[in-house]
């Protein structure tokens, strides 16, 4: 038996963006990164050849567990859980995720600051704002770019 994160991607990748996809990943790997997961999914225990079963949603828009975690290597800086209704627009994301996440950086690296560090994060449209690249880049932290459509990557 070996455990498997349940998962559900929106949409078939092209041959272009699997190419892209598989790039963005070696280069990730080639690179110590910090990264930003923003939901944590349901897992399953599953037998030696057999395939993740489906999950079926009996709603569209089911309630989950939100949460924004970011890791170094020596595991998570930050664990934010995200309330019930709570919208994460860039504003929330700077906020409550980024701004915590600096200052422990800064507290762990008192030398170092936050030079050095390198964000992944996925492609949500709170991530990509201008108000959040202006931050991150004015803190001096690297961003890594994500392949688009690759949830099961974040």
């Amino acid at each position: 038996m070996k455990k498997v994160p349940s998962r559900w991607i929106p949409q078939q990748l092209n041959d272009e963006q699997n190419q892209e996809r598989v790039r963005l990943c070696r280069e990730n790997l080639a690179n110590f990164v910090m990264a930003d997961s923003s939901q944590v999914n349901k897992q399953t225990w599953i037998g030696e050849g057999e395939s993740p079963r489906t999950i079926v949603r009996r709603r569209k828009f089911e309630r989950k567990n939100l949460f924004s975690i970011f890791f170094k290597s020596n595991g998570p800086v930050l664990i934010h859980a995200v309330d019930n209704d709570e919208t994460i627009d860039q504003d929330y994301y700077i906020e409550n995720c980024l701004e915590p996440v600096v200052k422990e950086i800064r507290k762990q690296r008192k030398s170092n600051g936050t030079k050095g560090i390198k964000l992944l994060r996925d492609n949500a449209s709170s991530h990509r704002h201008s108000d959040v690249i202006n931050y991150l880049t004015g803190e001096g932290i690297n961003i890594i770019p994500h392949p688009p459509y690759s949830p099961d990557l974040a």
